[in-house]
């Protein structure tokens, strides 16, 4: 069975506090591969990047100083264009970090073989929880599809792609992200 895993795609990473031109462009691609997963009937997986209102006094906070994907403010929401095309059948996990401790729990009931990754940020979220994944599931295909991420700056996601290719995970589209023409 697959199972796609969308990270983080928040208003506040889109296009809100924390928004780049990179992450607005891949919105449609993303939920164009959102659309594909739901019609075959596969596995779809929304993460949320959750913060509290105490946000600035935690360790995150004090090394990025900006007010993001506060619990239950719109920045913190998931655009309604993306949980549409899902259809009925997916799953919302809140997450209070970069990666996710409780991937084992989580997908352990779903058997999955094999998964795919997009969302944000390449070079922070996505890069963690992959490699969460690739810790748990060894032997499983991952892949991350480039061109349905984008990256705190295209350097960084440059960057996170390489690190995630070294660690045996697929990259697709590498080199074909939106904004690169």
């Amino acid at each position: 069975m697959k199972t796609l895993i969308v990270v983080d795609m928040q208003k506040d990473f889109i296009d809100g506090a924390l928004g780049t031109k990179e992450a607005q462009k891949i919105v449609t691609k993303v939920k164009a591969k959102i659309k594909k997963y739901a019609q075959a009937g596969d596995n779809i997986i929304f993460t949320r990047d959750t913060h509290k209102k105490n946000y600035m006094e935690t360790r995150e906070g004090k090394y990025l100083p900006v007010p993001h994907c506060i619990k239950g403010t719109p920045g913190w929401e998931i655009p309604e264009v993306l949980i549409k095309a899902a259809g009925e059948k997916y799953t919302i996990i809140d997450k209070g970090s970069f990666g996710y401790d409780k991937w084992a729990k989580t997908l352990k009931p779903l058997a999955p073989t094999e998964f795919e990754i997009v969302g944000l940020c390449t070079d922070i979220c996505v890069v963690s929880n992959a490699l969460a994944i690739k810790a748990i599931y060894p032997e499983a295909g991952i892949s991350v599809d480039a061109a349905c991420c984008a990256g705190v700056t295209p350097a960084t996601h440059d960057a996170a792609l390489s690190t995630m290719k070294c660690c045996q995970i697929d990259i697709a589209h590498e080199g074909k992200e939106p904004w690169r023409g």
